[in-house]
């Protein structure tokens, strides 16, 4: 799922300052997993933008509501007849949505109240690992189901290197090496001769560095 943080209150309101009334809009899928974007959010986003606003003598027309994905134009089409009842969007999605928003909504400017972190999993109530960066290139079934491309701070595609000590990262001494992970799965599996080939540089030409990738589905296209 993709994770992310809201933006401090005081950044929303600067944010917010020239506009009379804002619709805030949560997203009802990964950010109301991890407690960032979901319609509670969105709520408490718009009371305290209320209540600031009180407080500065400049009253604001603020409404909650949320979407089921705003990376998608046909949920965004719920929200057309109340768009036009404010001046702006304040999104709770990641910013792919708020990009979709703006993109499929053009008339109606849409800004960020969330800080988008990354692809990850749960660990724990509260707590995301982040698990994958989107390469476009998965080597997942060489490395027993972890990713060194995320987990390793330098994206070695052999390792350990010489600078882990005691199943940690030296990078990042909090964070353990992903290596070892890696080493530590493939023997539970039986399969730690994966390690006894030398993978190549990686291809870096699959992933984003090159400007944002199109997937095409010709068979899904319709005329």
């Amino acid at each position: 799922m993709i994770t992310g943080k809201r933006k401090p209150l005081t950044r929303i309101f600067d944010m917010l300052a020239p506009y009379e009334s804002v619709l805030v809009v949560g997203c009802g899928t990964c950010m109301t997993v991890c407690m960032s974007g979901g319609l509670k959010e969105a709520e408490e986003t718009a009371a305290a933008l209320r209540l600031h606003r009180q407080q500065e003598g400049r009253p604001v027309q603020v409404k909650a509501r949320v979407v089921e994905r705003q990376c998608e134009p046909e949920f965004l089409e719920t929200l057309d007849a109340e768009l036009e009842n404010y001046e702006v969007v304040l999104s709770l999605a990641c910013g792919i949505g708020v990009q979709c928003f703006n993109l499929f909504r053009p008339q109606k400017q849409t800004l960020p109240g969330l800080d988008t972190w990354g692809a990850g999993y749960p660990v724990k109530q509260g707590f995301w690992q982040e698990a994958c960066l989107s390469c476009g290139d998965c080597v997942l079934d060489q490395t027993g189901g972890i990713c060194p491309i995320t987990r390793c701070a330098k994206s070695m595609q052999n390792g350990p290197c010489g600078g882990s000590q005691n199943g940690k990262c030296e990078v990042n001494s909090e964070n353990e090496c992903a290596w070892q992970l890696i080493y530590d799965r493939l023997t539970a599996l039986g399969k730690l001769a994966l390690l006894d080939e030398i993978r190549p540089p990686k291809d870096w030409s699959r992933a984003h560095h090159g400007g944002p990738r199109k997937l095409e589905r010709e068979d899904m296209q319709i005329g």
